[in-house]
């Protein structure tokens, strides 16, 4: 069921969204016992504002904290009680395949997003991803969530992942002392906020697409005003990469 998103409060049309309701540690007690369905809380939140308040203050974020744990523990060690673009995005961005839409970021690949049950994230898969110079940084990235068998594209992966104190680190530096620009029209899908292309700025390493099992040279993606990165890649087939770990060992 798709609900549509009210900014007035559905109980009364006189009700400020902030009487009348139940009390938050009620709702915290719900959801926990719930297990911090993402399903649920996103209903939840488009009841009323009030209501989609408490769900970016609380209830996402002890998702994202059930959900990856010792992730959240990290992205919160520098003493940062919130994390850059908030918990609504972060939550979305462990669940949800951003995909990709004819003509947008990633030009004629036409992939609808969809959410996945399960996704791991890794810091040390994260560090393939930076430049030498950037390997201080710490960014986890998700394993390739794969669609085969995509005519002309091949077999495409497409990759997710997050910064730690972005506004702090070398990659925003580095990519702003290039003059990089931020991508004219499209956004980011967990944040809406603008995004620049990584492979623009030529801060693509080769590592890259080893750690992705790709080809070399299709491998994109960006970054966002709040850290989350969203990729792309064409994924060799099995018996190529099979290949090329038997030529390196």
């Amino acid at each position: 069921m798709i609900l549509t998103k009210q900014y007035r409060c559905i109980h009364s049309t006189s009700c400020a969204c902030t009487k009348g309701h139940l009390n938050e540690d009620v709702i915290f007690l719900i959801f926990r016992h719930l297990n911090w369905n993402p399903k649920l809380i996103a209903a939840f939140s488009c009841a009323c504002k009030w209501f989609d308040d408490v769900a970016k203050r609380a209830l996402w974020k002890e998702f994202c904290r059930v959900r990856a744990p010792k992730m959240m523990l990290d992205l919160q060690s520098s003493g940062s009680h919130s994390v850059d673009g908030n918990w609504r995005a972060l939550g979305k961005l462990l669940i949800y395949c951003s995909g990709a839409a004819k003509g947008g970021l990633f030009n004629n690949v036409h992939i609808p997003g969809h959410f996945v049950y399960r996704t791991r994230f890794s810091r040390t898969s994260g560090k393939s991803f930076l430049l030498p110079q950037c390997r201080s940084d710490v960014l986890y990235v998700s394993d390739p969530c794969e669609h085969l068998d995509h005519g002309e594209e091949g077999d495409v992966g497409f990759f997710r992942g997050i910064f730690k104190s972005f506004a702090m680190s070398k990659v925003r530096k580095m990519l702003i002392g290039r003059g990089a620009q931020l991508h004219p029209s499209e956004v980011c899908p967990y944040c809406k906020a603008k995004l620049w292309s990584m492979l623009q700025a030529k801060m693509v390493p080769q590592s890259a697409s080893c750690r992705l099992g790709s080809y070399e040279d299709c491998v994109e993606y960006y970054v966002c005003l709040n850290g989350h990165m969203l990729g792309i890649c064409t994924l060799l087939p099995l018996s190529d990469s099979e290949a090329s770990e038997l030529e390196d060992t």
